[in-house]
């Protein structure tokens, strides 16, 4: 529970130190294509930050739910590539590294559906 807070809420962290320093240092700096890139890595980055802090509720609430841990670090494995493709890309311009950013994506898909599926293992919303 306590490992998917802390993610939860650094992440949450440097979604909003990332966002300031897109909005701030990069907006003159790189192509308005890029700048897009590196807003959705953030908000993306953002979103699953807080998912992460619900998952560490549900781990608090449901701890015999192996697949909600499974499900959290799908879902932070997601914000490392997906986020973290974007924002190497955006730094570096090597485009190839937009080829990671997809593998992300799938990470989060499967992170939301685990999540989901282990709904049926969950005993009671007490």
């Amino acid at each position: 529970m306590k490992l998917f807070f802390v993610l939860g809420s650094v992440n949450g962290f440097l979604s909003v130190a990332l966002g300031a320093f897109g909005a701030h240092g990069l907006r003159y700096k790189v192509t308005p294509e890029m700048l897009i890139a590196w807003e959705k890595g953030v908000d993306y980055q953002m979103y699953h930050a807080l998912a992460l802090l619900v998952i560490a509720l549900c781990i608090k609430l449901w701890p015999e739910v192996r697949r909600v841990r499974t499900a959290g670090l799908l879902l932070f494995l997601g914000v490392f590539l997906f986020s973290g493709s974007l924002y190497a890309l955006v730094l570096s311009g090597y485009k190839p590294l937009g080829m990671i950013t997809p593998v992300g994506g799938f990470s989060f898909l499967f992170g939301w559906c685990l999540l989901a599926f282990s709904a049926k293992d969950f005993d009671s919303f007490r």
